[in-house]
């Protein structure tokens, strides 16, 4: 399991619920974008974005986001969801995203977002504090 998700800084582990599934006896697509929202919360936790929005009013606003579907996920099972950073702008990041099933022992799906940095004070883009730049780095374990 802990291949699969290797190079992914922040992971997480969630059960597959019952009412996720949808009437194709599968988990709805819908989900895996939860999936991904739960690891991308868990990787701002881990690097002190929520802090640092309340200090500066700077914080993500999601831009785009995808899913690549590999099979089926079913109830019931555990994932553990991977997130990653594998690039930064300016003004914006890619986060990258795996979950992984424990039952099947095996990548369910991928994706990733892009993530803008935004001024929720005065309602416009804002270049990426430098603050919220480092954390990345470190998370990433990556020099600055």
């Amino acid at each position: 399991m802990h291949e699969l998700l290797e190079g992914f800084p922040v992971v997480i582990e969630l059960p597959v619920v019952w009412g996720e599934m949808d009437a194709f006896q599968h988990v709805n697509n819908v989900v895996y974008f939860r999936y991904f929202e739960t690891a991308r919360i868990a990787y701002f936790l881990e690097m002190n974005y929520i802090k640092i929005m309340e200090e500066t009013g700077i914080g993500p606003i999601l831009a785009s986001t995808q899913c690549r579907y590999r099979f089926p996920l079913t109830y019931p099972d555990t994932i553990s969801v991977g997130a990653r950073v594998p690039a930064l702008q300016e003004d914006r990041f890619t986060m990258e995203y795996r979950i992984v099933s424990h039952r099947h022992k095996r990548i369910a799906a991928e994706g990733d977002a892009l993530v803008v940095s935004y001024d929720y004070r005065n309602h416009a883009k804002a270049p990426l504090p430098d603050r919220v730049r480092r954390h990345i780095l470190q998370v990433e374990g990556r020099a600055d």
